[in-house]
């Protein structure tokens, strides 16, 4: 009887070492005394890792392409009432900002550091990818995610969605897994690896397998797994938090949902796009989400006016809208039910959730007239006139599951309002300001209010970690991990006359650049008459663009919030000093060599370049 009982305590103590190990990433020192015999030692323990006690679960949810004024909540047109609940119950962050496009984005939000210190200057796949430090799409093991550090600390972790950040090479059902998901923290994973795919036959991903998507669409699958995940956790240890990375492909394109949704706004968009962006700025200034003397930017001048449309594109264009409103509010939908989940569970009241409505702003890469077939529409090759025929001809075909729906140029810069320019364009506030929500029932006193403190995605993980009381820990799997680089926003919670504390940011995607001091702003287009890496034809050259010829405007956001007035010839002095503090942040955060990746793009797909 004494041999077995001793037996399982050994069974039970190398379980619990093996489990302090995993967690603290070194193995623990033992603190108990070995004899020759049992009688003469003294046996130990470690202590596992807890979260603290009532820590929050902790959940983030972050859209995809979404621009600053399309949703209700932040003075959109485009309904999002769930959204809006969130908001009126929390925090509403209006000068919050992104990388500018999807992947550095999301690896930013992840670590809380830089993305190209975390190597994701681009992306992660093949294309898009460069054997460089900042370029090469491979996260270092020293930058920890949100789900190591938060798994390290006692919690279940949960991801459903657009991952977006393993590299092509190891995105096969052979691995290697440990730059998937599930080898960067999480618990569990059901969605996609790459940067977009199709809704309703998506490349569909659960743990370490591709798996066959069931039919419906992919936010409803997603949303569904993330509530089984949930209910499994909770009811086999409902003390134990959980975080939840909850991420829809929504809205990125292709912009795919079913009719019930798109139909709730046939005509709403007839009026067009100037007229949109006139009602959105009015009810923005309404709410006091943007400053009382805010001004429209001019009209991009590749977009025409509305009235000048002929009526058969005016049809063509409202109908994208429709359907990528709609799509729009089935994502909230999609949403609503997940909050719901926690409502109805008793989960909510503790748990802290952050919105994040974009990870860009909104796309550009829609063209000016639009996308819905681009494999058949072989007339893109071809004449301008040729390919918007075939636009209008395939009208019905928008947002359905056999079509690769983008909606216009024009209508970018209308969910953009109100700024300047779209995803891509880090040079700009129209490529990097996204709304985000910040909603905690049993935490935020101030329940309903605006907050207009400078924040980035970085800052998302340290302002998780300040308010679950958890500390970075200085190992993760036996790798020492490197600082963060965020500034936590809660001194701002409680206080919304607080300074911001974040008052540097650089900002780089393809080319354009630019870099914010407290309150100032420096920035150069690289490609700013470019739409979209793809409008290139096949033979077409790439113009060469020298780094060097690229003109800096200078702005004062303090008074000119979405960059309408260039002081760079009336301040050439500031311009000049801002250049420098922008070379050197380059300099630390790995954005060397500064890389034209249209000239990449070109290269590798158009003329079938390998590396």
């Amino acid at each position: 009887m004494k041999t077995k009982k001793i037996t399982l305590f050994l069974s039970l103590g190398l379980l619990a070492a093996f489990t302090a190990k995993a967690q603290n990433g070194q193995a623990p020192v033992f603190g108990g005394t070995v004899g020759k015999t049992l009688d003469d030692s003294k046996e130990w323990w470690p202590e596992p890792h807890k979260a603290p006690a009532g820590a929050p679960n902790v959940l983030w949810i972050i859209l995809d392409d979404v621009g600053f004024g399309a949703t209700s909540t932040f003075g959109g047109i485009i309904k999002t009432p769930n959204f809006d609940t969130l908001a009126n119950n929390g925090l509403r962050y209006t000068n919050f900002h992104t990388a500018g496009i999807c992947a550095p984005t999301r690896s930013a939000l992840l670590t809380g550091r830089n993305h190209h210190y975390v190597h994701e200057g681009g992306f992660s796949h093949v294309t898009m990818s460069a054997g460089f430090p900042g370029y090469d799409g491979r996260i270092p093991s020293d930058k920890g995610t949100v789900a190591e550090i938060l798994r390290e600390n006692g919690y279940n972790t949960f991801a459903v969605g657009k991952y977006g950040l393993t590299p092509d090479e190891d995105a096969t059902d052979a691995g290697p897994f440990d730059r998937w998901p599930t080898g960067k923290g999480f618990d569990h994973f059901f969605g996609f690896l790459g940067s977009a795919t199709d809704q309703y036959k998506p490349d569909l991903v659960e743990d370490n397998a591709h798996v066959t998507p069931d039919g419906r669409h992919l936010t409803d699958q997603i949303t569904d797994k993330a509530i089984f995940y949930l209910t499994r956790q909770h009811k086999v240890a409902p003390d134990k938090p959980f975080f939840l990375y909850y991420a829809p492909g929504a809205t990125h394109s292709p912009h795919q949902v079913a009719t019930e949704w798109s139909d709730l706004y046939k005509g709403q968009f007839d009026s067009g796009w100037d007229d949109f962006r006139e009602k959105v700025i009015a009810r923005q200034k309404q709410l006091g989400i943007i400053p009382a003397y805010a001004k429209l930017p001019e009209r991009n001048s590749r977009i025409p006016a509305w009235k000048s449309l002929p009526d058969a594109e005016k049809k063509l264009y409202a109908r994208f809208m429709e359907v990528y409103a709609g799509y729009l509010t089935y994502t909230d939908h999609e949403v609503g039910r997940l909050i719901n989940h926690l409502k109805q569970s008793g989960q909510l009241d503790n748990t802290l959730v952050f919105v994040i409505i974009g990870d860009n702003g909104a796309s550009k890469e829609g063209t000016v007239h639009g996308v819905i077939n681009p494999k058949k529409n072989s007339a893109k090759l071809a004449t301008e006139e040729a390919y918007l025929k075939t636009n209008i001809e395939d009208i019905t075909d928008i947002g359905t599951p056999q079509a690769s729906t983008n909606y216009p140029l024009g209508w970018a810069q209308a969910a953009n309002t109100p700024f300047k320019y779209w995803k891509q364009d880090a040079n700009s506030e129209g490529g990097t300001r996204n709304p985000l929500i910040v909603y905690y029932p049993k935490g935020i006193k101030d329940k309903g209010t605006i907050r207009t403190q400078y924040g980035h995605v970085i800052d998302v993980l340290p302002t998780t970690l300040e308010y679950t009381g958890i500390k970075l820990p200085e190992y993760i799997r036996g790798i020492k991990q490197d600082t963060l680089q965020g500034t936590s926003l809660v001194y701002s919670f409680d206080h919304p006359e607080a300074k911001s504390k974040h008052v540097l940011q650089h900002y780089y995607i393809f080319g354009s650049r630019s870099i914010y001091s407290d309150g100032w702003k420096a920035e150069a287009a690289h490609h700013p008459d470019n739409v979209e890496l793809g409008d290139f034809k096949v033979g077409q050259n790439v113009p060469d663009k020298s780094f060097d010829d690229d003109i800096w405007e200078l702005y004062n956001l303090n008074e000119d919030f979405n960059e309408r007035i260039d002081l760079a010839k009336k301040y050439p002095e500031k311009l000049k000093e801002l250049k420098a503090v922008f070379e050197a942040q380059a300099q630390k955060n790995n954005l060397y060599p500064f890389i034209d990746w249209y000239d990449v793009f070109h290269q590798r797909i158009h003329k079938n370049y390998k590396k």
